[in-house]
């Protein structure tokens, strides 16, 4: 089983064209970019978990292969606007071999999808409907969707566990996609082999507007599903104010409810500007908090075997 994450970035991708705030301009100045977070995870089959706007990109960087299953988390757009990409596949075979793509997501989110992509379903796309709580039908790995809060705007927003089986060898991956807080934690969210966790920010923002999940919140997650090798860090953005930023009064600059600092000293962590800040800083409060497993800041193209 491997995971390759296609994309780590949130929704306006990493760094922001035209915003010379200091997390965009050290990633600039280091060559860094982060597009919209979508994984493909290869196993007894091969799943894409979610296609925004920056598939076709992420299919050509990484020499893409059709997946047998498309997983779609919730509506919002960076989420599922790249489907119509897949119809690379379809048009470079030819027409009698061609059997549409199974499509999971939630009747509220296909409501919306249904909208935009429509005239796809029963060409390029079988619709499917995941049911929280149930695992999904006609795969041969064992997919289960999980319920989980994103806003009003994201009603029908799910997470995904993914489980597979040869032998005596058993992996699971728990997805979270993009969170605020879980309606309830079922069982199957605990001792996963990998948690892959939305942060979109360092620090728990004094109103969370988005609805989003921060790393700062995340560790009480984390501390109770206990992942046996360790959590990536995914939806990374450039949300956090970072000290003496003159561009911390922009609009997504939001200010800390009150900042996760280390034990002992009572000093705030810094706030990252890049993936080797992330992962320092990760690092240090894996080790200061004793966090189950290793806290790992992802990067486009980075590919995780699991055994």
């Amino acid at each position: 089983m491997e995971i390759l994450f296609l994309g780590t970035g949130a929704a306006w991708c990493l760094p922001e064209h035209s915003c010379g705030c200091a997390i965009c301009t050290r990633m600039r100045e280091l060559g860094e970019e982060r597009t919209r977070t979508s994984l493909l995870v290869r196993g007894s089959e091969t799943v894409l978990v979610d296609c925004g706007p920056d598939l076709r990109i992420q299919m050509a960087a990484n020499r893409m292969e059709r997946p047998d299953i498309v997983l779609i988390t919730h509506e919002h757009g960076d989420h599922y606007l790249g489907i119509d990409d897949l119809l690379a596949f379809r048009r470079s075979m030819p027409a009698d071999r061609w059997a549409p793509i199974p499509v999971y997501a939630t009747e509220l989110t296909w409501k919306a999808v249904e909208v935009r992509f429509g005239y796809l379903v029963g060409s390029l796309v079988e619709k499917r409907v995941a049911v929280p709580g149930r695992a999904i039908e006609g795969t041969r790995m064992r997919i289960t969707p999980f319920k989980t809060d994103h806003g009003a705007t994201a009603a029908g927003s799910v997470g995904y566990v993914i489980e597979d089986r040869k032998g005596n060898d058993h992996r699971k991956i728990v997805y979270t996609s993009d969170f605020m807080r879980l309606p309830e934690e079922p069982d199957i969210l605990r001792e996963p082999d990998l948690i892959v966790m939305q942060s979109h920010w360092l620090n728990e923002p004094e109103v969370n507007r988005p609805y989003h999940m921060s790393l700062q919140r995340a560790l009480e997650y984390i501390g109770r599903w206990k992942p046996k090798r360790g959590t990536y860090i995914v939806h990374v953005s450039d949300g956090d104010r970072v000290p003496g930023d003159s561009c911390n009064s922009f609009l997504k600059k939001v200010a800390p409810l009150s900042p996760l600092s280390a034990p002992g000293t009572g000093l705030p962590y810094p706030v990252p500007r890049c993936a080797a800040e992330w992962q320092d800083i990760l690092t240090r409060i894996s080790n200061d908090f004793d966090v189950p497993g290793a806290l790992i800041m992802t990067r486009d193209g980075l590919s995780v075997p699991l055994g």
